[in-house]
């Protein structure tokens, strides 16, 4: 069950894209044939995705995308994204049957210890797409799993299948539904803890929502880890454009999120 983070090694490979449909009207998934790096991916790593020029369109980087669905089975890596700036709308116009290149995986992933029985998960928008493979790692592994979804409406609902299909406890809190404020959260967290269903927190996608669940998991002291989300360069840890300070005992740590995260420890998270 144990799932060491690691943040090497990692390729640069022409994958071939099968599927780059809609799932809802700002997001699409997309689904590339790369068996190497289907095989290599862990839960909470990262790619860096190379993105199309098209018309006025000229994306100079590559877009940092959190694995959505590895299977290593059938070769397939699968990414979640929402079209809306240069990289992710050259990204939509792919076509099965079309190639880009993919460099990964990259990053430091989660990490589940041998003695955590329930988890909870706390995610909102594409933050989701990094805690569904977590989620079915949890009960892969016979591992517990909570999960609280939040999003704007029910159209920005994301990944509510993936959670459903492993039997995990699902509570849906939404802005439109005036559910998914912070009271309302940390109401369920602390019911989640004090029903022994807590032994460990994990989030991504809500900076309000990371730091309630953060303000929680020190009262209660409950370990955590959170999926930072970042602008990043070349996503291996050389050009620094991605560093972020971390509290850690007190004192302020830089740390480049591309190679020493994207995983972090959530008592060490600052807000953003």
């Amino acid at each position: 069950m144990h799932q060491t983070p690691l943040a090497a090694p990692y390729d640069d490979v022409v994958a071939e894209v099968i599927v780059n449909d809609w799932v809802s009207g700002e997001y699409k998934r997309i689904r590339f044939f790369v068996p190497s790096l289907a095989a290599a991916a862990r839960a909470g790593q990262f790619f860096n995705i190379e993105c199309p020029v098209v018309g006025d369109d000229r994306p100079y980087l590559r877009r940092p995308m959190s694995t959505y669905r590895a299977d290593p089975a059938s070769g397939e890596l699968d990414f979640l994204y929402k079209v809306a700036g240069a990289g992710t709308r050259g990204l939509a116009t792919l076509e099965p049957g079309m190639h880009t290149r993919l460099l990964g995986p990259l990053g430091k992933g989660f990490e589940l210890r041998p003695e955590w029985r329930n988890i909870v998960i706390l995610g909102r928008g594409v933050g989701l797409a990094t805690l569904a493979p977590l989620a079915e790692l949890a009960a892969a592994s016979g591992v517990g799993v909570s999960a609280v979804i939040s999003a704007r409406g029910r159209e920005q609902l994301l990944s509510l299948d993936r959670f459903e299909a492993i039997g995990a406890r699902i509570e849906v809190m939404l802005d439109s539904e005036g559910t998914s404020g912070v009271e309302t959260v940390e109401a369920l967290l602390r019911g989640y803890a004090q029903a022994g269903l807590a032994d460990a927190f994990f989030t991504c996608g809500s900076n309000r929502l990371m730091l309630a669940m953060q303000r929680l998991g020190k009262e209660l002291k409950i370990p955590g880890q959170v999926a930072m989300e970042q602008q990043m360069a070349c996503g291996v840890g050389m050009c620094f454009s991605c560093v972020r300070n971390f509290n850690v005992e007190g004192e302020t740590i830089s740390r480049r999120v591309c190679w020493d995260g994207p995983v972090f420890d959530l008592a060490e998270a600052v807000s953003w």
